[in-house]
């Protein structure tokens, strides 16, 4: 049971969310913002939750009049599989992918937008080298298949500059077969594989016959939502390769595992900071209608506020 919100809040639907800097970066967001008198509340859910405890949080947010709207992390498949029927509009990412991430009232309607496709390539821009595909050959192998995944894939499949091949490997079939369809659907030529990997010595075995320079992404919740990592410590990243891990906070054990071999495999790692800051930002401008820009010196600030928080926050756990 939820209690009414006394001013406007936004909520961030996650797993642990106590522990994400969102929480302590918002409030600074929101003064820089102009957003006024606001809050921020997390709701935890086990990863693929009752369909029932989706449902009690979505028509909570329907209904509460200071309840704005929410980010969601971690369940969009399983929450828009859930409540499908308790939205009044839904964006046509959200359709494809069958995936929400932010929920959001407009006069009244409750509508869901997919926004990883957009975040996805907006943070991937950040570090990825000018036509880096066309120049290399390199492929892409995610290791995951959640909305995340699904909306990084679409990315890739409909960009001008497009990997040779992608592979996407997950622990079960379900979302795997999810995938396949959509994929079938785009039918962009890019060739996909699809592969059941419910051990990590299978992921080590796709990642050693990868091409030099490809990226490989951990879009798994291994590392923040659940202890360990999808790769077994005898793993071996390509050569020049891009390593993405969409986490950034948590054991980060597939980051570490990364950075062990950077100097001698010539790697380029990235955390999933400044994917959680166009996640944010993206959400935050639909959650509260208002603009905010991707690029320029205005996200540059929001970026400085949050390293800044997150540098502090950091601090004082070593404290």
């Amino acid at each position: 049971m939820y209690r009414s919100a006394r001013r406007p809040t936004m909520y961030f639907i996650g797993v642990t969310t106590r522990q994400s800097s969102i929480m302590r970066v918002f409030p600074e967001w929101a003064r820089r913002l102009g957003l006024g008198d606001c809050a921020i509340v997390g709701m935890d859910f086990v990863p693929h939750d009752k369909p029932e405890a989706y449902r009690e949080a979505v028509r909570f947010i329907k209904e509460d009049e200071n309840s704005l709207g929410a980010l969601v992390t971690t369940h969009k498949v399983d929450l828009l599989g859930a409540c499908r029927d308790l939205f009044d509009e839904l964006d046509p990412y959200a359709t494809l992918l069958g995936e929400v991430s932010s929920i959001s009232k407009r006069d009244g309607a409750l509508v869901g937008h997919a926004k990883d496709p957009i975040t996805s390539g907006l943070a991937l821009a950040a570090f990825l080298p000018p036509d880096h595909w066309a120049s290399t050959g390199a492929e892409a192998f995610i290791i995951g298949a959640g909305g995340s995944s699904m909306a990084l894939t679409w990315h890739l499949m409909n960009a001008e500059d497009c990997p040779s091949r992608i592979v996407v490997s997950n622990r079960s079939t379900p979302r795997l077969d999810e995938m396949r369809r959509l994929h079938k659907q785009l039918a962009t030529g890019v060739p996909v594989e699809h592969r059941h990997a419910p051990r990590p010595e299978q992921n080590d075995g796709i990642l050693s016959g990868l091409k030099a320079h490809s990226l490989v992404v951990n879009a798994t919740g291994l590392g923040k939502d659940a202890p360990g990592s999808p790769l077994t410590r005898n793993a071996d990243f390509p050569d020049h390769g891009l390593v993405w891990d969409f986490n950034y906070r948590g054991e980060l054990r597939f980051l570490e595992q990364a950075k062990a071999q950077s100097a001698a495999r010539h790697l380029h790692i990235e955390d999933g900071w400044v994917y959680f800051i166009h996640g944010w930002t993206q959400v935050i401008a639909e959650v509260f209608d208002i603009d905010i820009p991707s690029t320029g010196p205005g996200f540059d600030e929001l970026s400085r506020i949050a390293a800044a928080t997150r540098a502090s926050q950091q601090s004082s756990q070593h404290a």
